[in-house]
Parts: structure tokens; C-alpha cells; sequence
């Protein structure tokens, strides 16, 4: 159906006033925490030796996006309240809907904005910001945090279906494990074989592992065991150096397609690192609804004129959108340490909050 210009009109002063408050708001609002992001960090940055052009180029560039993905919905929201307040304060509002368009077709500019902005922090959060955050956390190893952790302790995991690895401490720079065993078990959990070593030094150029105090015993199905034992041997133990690195699974660093696979990887592996990724997860591809809704929730709010003017509404959306953040952390705290899935633990924000959105749509005066 063709649209009276009236409609072209109308959709484009609402559409250009929620991308250009929402675009003036995160920029002011950027230069704000990068002023005081670098008073903070100004001596470290001075004290490693990092230039003006690897602060701004490595740095900061690099921290533009993933501040802008996180806080996109509170901004949304903000922006909305503050420039349709505005609107139903001058009249705005009460002339639109005097003119004959109905309430819903005014949202529409609304909705264009907020799916425009979803899906701008949709493409961000699954596959720019993975990238820039590689960038972004060698920039701090080197110039901002102290030394990294190059050594971890106490590991266990299952490196594929039936093979349970331990190791009591890993050196990173060295790429060098303690304590070091490997069980193969049969679907019964029967023992079938058990590799062993005190220490175990990865070899780059053959891929294999060099072995102090190796140790290997087989079982096989007569339950007769033999073992062979050496002082060195050189072996491949079918671990990777990745695999007993910690740093090197950081989620923040992987774009949904790595994510994905990760996730099956340590489902298979049973490590503790699948509820919290997959929270991550679930927090790319759900996250952008909130956009909409917290739209929806600005919309409803400010378009009734009031004594307070935009004052009381932004107290009003400020509390909601502080409500919101709680729940959500709340939420996420329930599904990490609880019984809560982590689906479930980031939809149902989105949920609470959408249902809200649609009462105070409904209750709207039109």
C-alpha cells in the first residue's frame, strides 16, 4: 500500500530524531568515559611506554564498539524518552493523532529506528566486536594490567569422547605440563589405557611431546595388563598446548561461529566453561530485542504530556532501566551458579519487559 506523503512526512522527522538523540547521546556520552578512562589509565600508559597513535588506534577503537553494544539499549531508551517527550510537550504528539494517524501507525518510524539499531548491534556483538576485542585485550596484557597468568594449575578435562586428561599445573611460556596422565575408559568407564608423566615439554617443530618419567599401561579385554615405563620418550599424547591454556578459550575473542563450536567442544570436554558461554551466547543473539522493547517502554512513557516534562520522564526511564539491568543480572547469576538454563536466563528479560511494553502501549492515551 502506497503511503500519503503525510505518513513520508511523519516517518521521516520521527525516524531522523531517534537515530540523531540516540547518536548525539552515545557520542557525548563516549567522550565522557574516554576522558575519564584516560585520566585513570594515564600513568600506566606512560609508565609501558605506549604511544599517542596505540592508545587511540589499538585502544580506544577498539573499545568504541564494545561500548557501544552493551549499553545501545539504555542509550535507546534514554534518547526516546528525552526527544518524544519533547514532542508531546509542544504538542507534538496530540497534533499527530488529531491529524487521523492512529497510535500504532505513529510507532512505526519508532520500530524502523529500533530494528535499525538491533540489527547494527547484531552484526557488532557476534562478529566485529570478537575481533576487536583480540586487539583490545594484547593492548591491556601489555600496557595497562599487570603481568598475565602464564601458569595454571589443577586441570581436568576430557579431551574427546572417553579420554579424561588431568594435569597438575601447566607452564604457558614454556608450554610445559606437571603431573601429567591420560585415561582412555570404554563406555563402562573401564580403564583401557593410562599414560603417564612427570613432566611433558611440547615439541613445535614435531607437533609430539617430550616425556620425563613416561609411563604406559594398557588393559585389554582378557583384563591383562602391561606396562612400559621410560626414563624420556618422545610421544603424542593427542593434547595441544591450546588445550591446556586457559587465556587461549577467551569466549570474548571468538565470533558466534567459534562460539558455536567452542560450546559443543567443551560439552563434549565437560568443563565449567559451557553455562558461562553459552550465556555469552544466548546474550549476542537475544540482546538486540531489548532495543526494541526498551523503545516500545519510552514510546508508551513519554508520549503523555505531564506536569514534570521531560524531567519526571527520564526519572521514570531511568528507574526502569536500572529495573531492567537487575534483572537481567540476576538472571544471569541464577543461571551460572543455579538451576536456570541460560536460554532461559537471557530471554526472560526480554520477556517480563516485552509484556510490560505491550500493557503501557495498550494503555496509552490515542
Amino acid at each position: 500500500m502506497r503511503q500519503s506523503p503525510l505518513h513520508y512526512r511523519l516517518d521521516r522527522y520521527i525516524l531522523g530524531k531517534y537515530l540523531k538523540t540516540f547518536l548525539l547521546a552515545l557520542a557525548l556520552i563516549i567522550i565522557i568515559v574516554i576522558t575519564f578512562d584516560v585520566s585513570e589509565k594515564l600513568d600506566k600508559f606512560l609508565s609501558h611506554h605506549a604511544t599517542l597513535w596505540q592508545v587511540i588506534s589499538v585502544y580506544y577503537l577498539n573499545f568504541i564498539p564494545g561500548f557501544v553494544n552493551l549499553y545501545s539499549p539504555l542509550f535507546i531508551f534514554i534518547s526516546v524518552i528525552f526527544f518524544t517527550s519533547k514532542m508531546a510537550g509542544n504538542s507534538e504528539i496530540v497534533a499527530i493523532l488529531s491529524s487521523g494517524i492512529r497510535y500504532q501507525r505513529m510507532l512505526r518510524p519508532y520500530m524502523y529506528g529500533a530494528v535499525l539499531v538491533a540489527l547494527a548491534v547484531l552484526i557488532l556483538g557476534n562478529f566485529v566486536i570478537p575481533i576487536s576485542n583480540r586487539s583490545l585485550i594484547e593492548f591491556e596484557e601489555q600496557y595497562v594490567k599487570s603481568k598475565a597468568t602464564n601458569y595454571y594449575s589443577n586441570l581436568h578435562f576430557q579431551s574427546e569422547r572417553g579420554v579424561q586428561v588431568y594435569v597438575e599445573s601447566y607452564d604457558v611460556p614454556r608450554q610445559r605440563a606437571y603431573k601429567f596422565r591420560r585415561e582412555v575408559l570404554d563406555p563402562d568407564g573401564r580403564l583401557l589405557q593410562r599414560e603417564a608423566a612427570d613432566v611433558v615439554t611440547f615439541d613445535t617443530a614435531t607437533s609430539t611431546w617430550n616425556c620425563t618419567g613416561y609411563s604406559l599401561r594398557t588393559i585389554d579385554s582378557n583384563h591383562r595388563e602391561t606396562l612400559t615405563q621410560q626414563t624420556t620418550a618422545t610421544v603424542d599424547l593427542h593434547v595441544l598446548p591450546e588445550d591446556l591454556n586457559i587465556k587461549s578459550t577467551r569466549v570474548e575473542t571468538m565470533n558466534t561461529p567459534e562460539l558455536i563450536r567452542y560450546i559443543q567442544r567443551e560439552e563434549m570436554r565437560g568443563t565449567g566453561t559451557v553455562k558461562p558461554s553459552k550465556i555469552e551466547l544466548y546474550q549476542r543473539l537475544l540482546n538486540p530485542l531489548a532495543i526494541i522493547v526498551m523503545t516500545l517502554i519510552g514510546v508508551a512513557i513519554a508520549a503523555r504530556k505531564s506536569r514534570g516534562g521531560i524531567g519526571m520522564h527520564l526519572a521514570i526511564g531511568i528507574a526502569i532501566a536500572f529495573s531492567f539491568i537487575v534483572f537481567m543480572k540476576i538472571t544471569t547469576v541464577f543461571a551460572t551458579n543455579g538451576s536456570l538454563s541460560p536460554f532461559m536466563a537471557v530471554l526472560l528479560p526480554q520477556i517480563v519487559f516485552g509484556l510490560a511494553a505491550a500493557y503501557l502501549i495498550h494503555k496509552a492515551p490515542k
